[in-house]
């Protein structure tokens, strides 16, 4: 069972939004991810944040995770092989940029960008770590290589799985000297992804209806059980958030104790977070790369720099409800004005005011 932080520990937290550190790589590509120790709320709320960089070629060798994740592209285009757990055949999937794949436990994955590709292939992966060895960092379990499962084995128990005499099996097992990441050779043939795969795994969200959109504010696609069931395996929802130049998002928090991990795809902007006794635990600018977690039921809102902001967010149930605190939808709408008036010490003009204000805006409002 995770044990949860004090109130006062959460509210001391610095919350403030960081990049990943490298892990390993070589010249395939290379592992970046956040530390506990530089974000500590990924340890109280038991989130795992890490990046992979593919370069033409680059291959992130076969390897399993003690957690369950979401993936995102956050750019380019490759291959993802994916064996899900007691599945017969391997997928091959291709994927792309806004690509979006729910990764249960015990999946086995490798991710390839083609020998020939003038871009990065670049994938954010989100995901519970309650129930890993680490609170708040990803363990991943290498098939092979350098570090693989396989070369802790005595050469006569590697011999004995795989029906091998001892010579094949020591040498199958030693002669990938690279751990982690890899460069393809020159002109080696990898399988060809096939559209098929993608079904029911992969949803991408630069494609899929908006379930919000806001003219001149912004727009929404969530991730939920709705349009992609394997996330309820997962036991986490998503939603890629786009704002335009100085726009809003409402102040607003989850209403089901969740967690809200936030990765800034592209652009920046202001962010404020207030937590317990109206006290403001968070006031900055964030960038892209950039990763900030709100912790369960504090209030969070961003107004974007004149570019825009784009952020893709994970939350730690499959079908989050927030409660908004602006716009038409939110529950001063719902309030009963004598509610308020007292509420806010207030007149009763001052309430109609209030009340007249936000009456066509949801959860994004664009500039006056």
């Amino acid at each position: 069972m995770v044990q949860r932080s004090s109130n006062a520990e959460v509210m001391s937290m610095d919350l403030s939004p960081k990049k990943p550190a490298k892990a390993y790589g070589s010249d395939g590509g290379a592992y970046y991810d956040w530390s506990p120790a530089d974000l500590p709320m990924l340890g109280a709320a038991s989130i795992g944040a890490a990046k992979l960089h593919l370069s033409a070629g680059g291959l992130a060798l076969p390897s399993y995770s003690d957690s369950a994740k979401v993936a995102y592209v956050l750019q380019g285009a490759g291959a993802c092989g994916l064996v899900l757990p007691e599945a017969a055949k391997e997928k091959v999937i291709p994927v792309k940029e806004g690509d979006a794949l729910a990764l249960p436990f015990g999946a086995v994955t490798w991710w390839h960008n083609a020998e020939g590709s003038s871009a990065e292939l670049v994938v954010l992966f989100l995901g519970d770590t309650s129930k890993g060895h680490t609170p708040g960092r990803f363990t991943n379990f290498q098939l092979t290589g350098a570090s693989g499962i396989f070369t802790g084995f005595s050469t006569e128990f590697v011999a004995r799985a795989w029906d091998l005499d001892q010579d094949a099996a020591a040498k199958i097992v030693s002669t990938q000297p690279g751990s982690g990441v890899v460069k393809i050779a020159a002109g080696h043939k990898m399988p060809e992804p096939r559209a098929e795969d993608r079904e029911g795994v992969v949803l991408n969200c630069l494609e899929a209806p908006l379930d919000v959109d806001i003219p001149g504010g912004g727009c929404v696609v969530v991730l939920n059980t709705a349009n992609l069931p394997l996330v309820k395996e997962v036991g986490l929802g998503a939603d890629l958030v786009r704002i335009g130049g100085r726009s809003m998002c409402s102040p607003g928090f989850s209403c089901d104790s969740a967690y809200q991990v936030t990765y800034i795809v592209r652009g920046g902007g202001r962010v404020q977070v207030v937590g317990i006794d109206g006290t403001r635990v968070l006031e900055t600018r964030a960038e892209a790369g950039c990763l900030f977690i709100v912790p369960r039921f504090f209030v969070v809102s961003k107004i974007a720099d004149d570019t825009g902001m784009e952020w893709f967010s994970i939350i730690t149930t499959p079908n989050p409800i927030f409660s908004h605190l602006a716009g038409k939808t939110s529950v001063w709408k719902a309030i009963s004005p004598a509610v308020l008036e007292t509420a806010f010490n207030t007149t009763p003009e001052m309430e109609k005011l209030f009340r007249s204000k936000r009456l066509d805006s949801e959860i994004f409002f664009a500039p006056n």
